[in-house]
């Protein structure tokens, strides 16, 4: 599940991730209104749809975002693990790794805190 301060950007990057092969992927992003910020009530509504039983991971952009999805996990306590990743290069190794398509979960928090260290040049 993907947190960002921006619903266009939240929504493109699911859109990526589902071209490489992701099965689902949940957002939440901007407010309510549509403007930018982080909604704990559209994060806490993105995690119930996640949520299939197995848990849910979650991958917030910026500061505030981790603390909402924080704020988010303290009131209604799930199954998962949120995710100290790059947003994007982190969702990428995740939806590219293990867990996206039906395997061990747990693996792909590795995954994608892996890619916090692979360079571009």
């Amino acid at each position: 599940m993907l947190v960002s301060h921006s619903a266009e950007l939240a929504g493109g990057l699911r859109a990526l991730l589902l071209q490489m092969g992701a099965e689902a992927v949940e957002v939440a992003g901007g407010t309510a209104g549509g403007d930018l910020g982080t909604s704990y009530d559209l994060v806490w509504a993105a995690i119930g749809r996640a949520d299939a039983g197995a848990g849910v991971l979650i991958l917030p952009d910026l500061g505030s975002s981790v603390l909402t999805a924080r704020a988010v996990l303290e009131d209604h306590p799930v199954p998962g693990a949120l995710i100290g990743a790059p947003p994007f290069e982190g969702a990428a190794a995740g939806a590219a790794g293990p867990g996206w398509r039906g395997a061990d979960l747990a693996a792909v928090p590795a995954a994608a805190e892996e890619a916090r260290d692979v360079r571009k040049f």
